[in-house]
């Protein structure tokens, strides 16, 4: 069984010349010797002490709005991590670290191995144009980051995003997961695929 360390993280987010006061999910996936590290929110300080002694290879960002990035650059430096990001949200990092690149790209179908788990990436754009999911199927888990809540897609609406490309990513790649499949998402509880169909 893969070991799943959860970290909470506060601040906010902003997007469109408008601020939120968000709590974000941090999900720290591996085992008791090397992990990654799904979405580095607000505040590197609390990941660090999830992470504790284990060797970080990643730091996977689901998406790079600034709330689930800007902690990226500090856990990086840190723990000498490189940072991973679909090319697709670009524009979007760069908003965020006018200096600074990731080391390197997400694609969909990238398998990404950890602590003997193995991951997929799936592509999931409409929250914003890079954005992916992780399945973990030997854990009947998927890393759902804003593509998908607890109640349903995440939001659209605003710059980058498009509602319709958002509930086509979900029945396409996420939808068609076993039912029982565990949903940890960015924001808020966690949910399962099969409570989250007749929300889409």
């Amino acid at each position: 069984m893969t070991r799943i360390d959860h970290v909470v993280t506060s601040g906010i987010f902003s997007l469109d010349g408008e601020d939120f006061d968000v709590d974000n999910n941090i999900w720290i996936v591996g085992d008791d010797h090397e992990v990654i590290v799904i979405d580095a929110a607000h505040d590197h300080r609390p990941i660090l002490e999830g992470i504790g002694d284990r060797m970080v290879k990643a730091i996977v960002c689901t998406h790079a709005h600034n709330d689930h990035i800007n902690a990226a650059a500090a856990l990086a430096d840190e723990t000498g991590a490189p940072i991973w990001l679909h090319p697709d949200d670009t524009m979007l990092w760069e908003a965020v670290y006018a200096d600074r690149r990731v080391d390197d790209h997400l694609a969909d179908g990238r398998l990404v191995d950890v602590g003997g788990a193995e991951l997929r990436v799936l592509h999931t754009p409409g929250h914003s144009p890079g954005g992916v999911c992780l399945h973990l199927p030997g854990d009947g888990l998927v890393f759902s980051g804003d593509t998908l809540f607890n109640g349903g897609p995440g939001a659209t609406g605003r710059s980058f995003s498009s509602r319709e490309e958002l509930v086509d990513s979900i029945n396409r790649k996420l939808m068609v997961l076993p039912a029982d499949t565990r949903v940890h998402t960015g924001h808020g509880d966690s949910t399962t695929i099969g409570a989250e169909r007749a929300n889409v």
